[in-house]
């Protein structure tokens, strides 16, 4: 509801102190009412006690004045003999004595005597009755619908003859009379109860009327003698009930004294306003107090949270501390935590910038200097990519700390010569830098120059190394982004390398197009699956049997868009994203396959299956062939390269032997290239050798190829290995093979790569198999 602290803590401490102040006021008040109600209480209880005396004095006085009169002698004979003017006299005079409202005779038949008789006449034969039977002719009665207060005496000459009765209103002006006795202004009414209940005299309402019934029947049927509340519509107040004596029990009668609690209240109205007036500018003081506090407390934790604002955007962040409490202390607290982020960014920041090793800059901190040279126009800003010749085997041979400390000096050496170039290393072995040059030529000579006085010696641990290097130049594309062209630098560092150039430019086109090969790649397994991807088979001809007796299988891809793509295009891509596996197994049991289907056909043949390294270095590769052997319909040649057991050697000659003990052939293929070493040669278990194509194609132009190929064939001849020659495409080179010993011959000459249909036809011809040479 409040998204403030300031505006919760206000609202929070001017709402207890109201609490507190509403309960001080309620609790103020109910005593206050407490206190008045018992004072009203005790008044009316104090009225009505005066009541009564006043009641019991002046019934006696009655009495009295009636019991004098009615003995009079004089008086009874003239009510004996009716003489209304004497009777008239002495009644008037008596009433005028003793200030009574009303004086008369009631005879024996009912019938009033005196002034008043006219009036109260109609009242007379229920009068006369009801004093014969009472037991105290006094008491409340009903005379003309009005309640009176009287008293009677019976008048004898010598037989009863009639009543004289003396009557006191009991009326509005007799009960101001008794409010006037009290010491609070209450107010006082005699209830009679007729046929519609009890009839009261005063300016009560009828519907308050009838509460004011209903609680005089309450009263007087619990003979309640204290005052009780009572709201009659005129609001709250106290009402004491108390009975009057009646001449009779049909006609009960009342004393009400009523006194308004508002009225009780009224002393302490301004005491009461006082305390209001005083609790709301307690709470307009408690709410300001309390803003100001919220103030105080909320200000600088706000500036705590606009400078922890300005430290998420990476800005300064600082808070004044201006208390010792405990806000002061994590202002503190958080200006050290702020200023260890700063420094904790600063040397993140420098990590992230730098090489850990070196201390150089590192390829983020270049990609920054590229960005900020890449507005400049094409051609005139170039990324340099420069590489340590062999340097896998300087840092073997010096160290890693060495080597490390070998980068960092030639960086620096760079950094003095291109102050403005920002050398980073961007790999191991290569640094990368930015130089500015108007063309292609100028860059390359330039380069040139750097390269000179780059390949000084080095002083490294108090030694003097030489360092051959290269160095890679890409020129950098407006709105291509860093990342290409320090790719394209390193790209064209490995072109120099692979070329033997000092400095080479970035050729696309000799590149090639990575993402379409890795694409390619892609497609290779659905190539696998759709067919796309066969096996050709060539023909290998025995010079000695003078037939075919084996077959090479040879991957072949028709590619739906590309057309034939050439084995040295896929397989190589093959082995370096690990398809190379997948590919071999498929060879594997397709070779075997047909085999089984040739030897249906009636032809037994060899079946020579190229196995590359990386394959050859998997363990569980040799469980897989071993497997799939056991199916083979005939003879088994695994072709491997001598390179294949020079990368892992104990490996390849552990599963070499394992194919040779379950009767597999091993045939060494590519024999010439590379570097062929008669170390690996001796230890290969194999049972074929095959020349490579590019000193088969020689022997018949060159005597020195020549001699080499005789040389290789009398070697693996002595070697108990059978060689087969590649590449044999005319009959004066496999005339001349034959004629140095070579056992097997394979090439053009004998037939190209072919289909497995065309195979089976092949192998049907027996004129093929006529002598060669």
């Amino acid at each position: 509801m409040f998204t403030r602290l300031r505006t919760r803590l206000t609202v929070l401490y001017v709402a207890l102190f109201g609490a507190v102040l509403l309960l001080v006021s309620m609790s103020v008040y109910g005593a206050i009412n407490q206190a008045a109600q018992r004072q009203v209480r005790a008044e009316l209880t104090a009225s009505g006690t005066v009541f009564d005396r006043v009641w019991s004095l002046r019934s006696e006085r009655l009495r009295e004045g009636a019991n004098l009169l009615s003995k009079d002698f004089g008086f009874r004979e003239a009510v004996a003999t009716h003489d209304a003017p004497t009777i008239d006299s002495e009644l008037e005079n008596l009433k005028a004595r003793f200030g009574i409202d009303s004086a008369f005779i009631v005879g024996e038949d009912g019938r009033f005597t005196g002034h008043d008789a006219q009036a109260l006449g109609a009242d007379g034969p229920g009068l006369q009755k009801a004093l014969d039977n009472a037991e105290d002719p006094s008491g409340v009665v009903i005379l003309g619908g009005r309640p009176y207060q009287i008293m009677a005496s019976p008048v004898l000459s010598p037989d009863m003859i009639g009543w004289l009765v003396f009557a006191v209103k009991l009326d509005r002006d007799e009960m101001s009379a008794l409010e006037k006795l009290s010491a609070i202004p209450l107010s006082a009414a005699v209830a009679h109860r007729g046929p519609k209940g009890w009839q009261i005299e005063d300016r009560t309402g009828a519907a308050d009327k009838s509460k004011l019934s209903g609680f005089i029947d309450r009263a007087s049927a619990k003979k309640l003698g204290a005052p009780q509340e009572i709201d009659d519509g005129a609001g709250a107040a106290l009402a004491l009930v108390k009975p009057l004596p009646t001449l009779t029990k049909t006609q009960p009668a009342a004393l009400v004294l009523r006194y308004p609690l508002a009225l009780a209240l009224a002393p302490y109205q301004l005491m009461l306003a006082m305390v209001a007036l005083a609790g709301v500018v307690g709470l307009g003081v408690v709410a300001w107090g309390s803003w100001a506090l919220a103030r105080g407390i909320t200000r600088p934790i706000s500036a705590l949270d606009e400078a922890a604002h300005r430290l998420e955007r990476g800005e300064e962040a600082h808070v004044d501390i201006e208390t010792n409490d405990e806000i002061g202390r994590l202002a503190g607290s958080f200006n050290t935590m702020a200023t260890e982020i700063r420094d904790r960014e600063r040397r993140i920041t420098h990590l992230a910038l730098h090489d850990g090793e070196t201390g150089l800059p590192n390829r983020l901190a270049l990609e920054r200097v590229v960005e900020a040279q890449s507005d400049l126009p094409r051609g005139q800003v170039y990324v340099a990519a420069l590489g340590i010749h062999r340097f896998d085997h300087l840092r073997g041979a010096i160290g890693y700390q060495l080597a490390a400390e070998a980068m960092r000096m030639i960086g620096a050496r760079l950094a003095e010569l291109a102050p403005m170039s920002g050398v980073a290393r961007v790999c191991s072995d290569v640094l990368g830098f930015v130089f500015i040059a108007p063309d292609p030529a100028a860059a390359a000579d330039d380069a040139a120059r750097l390269m000179a006085a780059l390949e000084q010696p080095l002083n490294v641990g108090g030694d003097a190394i030489d360092v051959t290097l290269h160095l890679g130049l890409a020129p950098i594309e407006k709105g291509a982004g860093t990342g290409p062209a320090i790719e394209q630098a390193n790209i064209a560092l490995d072109q120099a390398r692979g070329a033997k150039r000092k400095v080479a430019f970035f050729d696309a086109e000799a590149y090639g197009d990575p993402a379409a090969n890795l694409a390619l790649m892609s497609g290779m397994l659905r190539g696998l699956e759709d067919g796309a991807i066969d096996l050709f088979y060539q023909p290998k001809f025995d010079m000695r049997l003078r037939k075919v007796t084996g077959v090479e299988a040879l991957s072949r891809w028709k590619h739906p868009a590309r057309g034939m793509l050439p084995p040295d295009l896929f397989i190589p891509m093959a082995e370096e994203t690990g398809h190379i596996r997948t590919l071999t197994e498929w060879v594997f049991k397709r070779a075997i396959a047909v085999q089984a289907q040739l030897a249906e056909a009636g032809h037994a043949v060899d079946m020579s299956v190229n196995v590359s390294g990386r394959t050859l270095g998997e363990p569980d590769f040799a469980d897989f062939a071993l497997a799939e052997a056991r199916r083979a319909a005939g003879g088994l040649t695994i072709e491997i390269t001598e390179t294949a057991v020079i990368e892992n050697p104990d490996l390849a000659l552990k599963m070499i032997n394992r194919f040779v003990e379950a009767g597999i052939k091993i045939s060494i293929d590519d024999f010439g290239t590379g570097l062929s070493s008669l170390a690996y040669l001796k230890q290969i278990r194999g049972q074929e050798l095959k020349i490579d194509k590019s000193l088969v194609e020689g022997v018949t132009d060159s005597q020195r190829d020549a001699l080499i190929v005789r040389s290789t064939i009398d070697l693996a001849h002595s070697l108990g290995l059978k060689v087969t020659a590649e590449g044999v495409e005319t009959n004066e080179c496999f005339a001349l093979l034959s004629g140095m010993g070579c056992d097997v011959a394979q090439g053009y000459l004998i037939a190209r790569p072919m289909p497995l249909k065309d195979l089976l036809s092949f192998l049907a011809d027996e004129d093929r198999n006529r002598a060669y040479g």
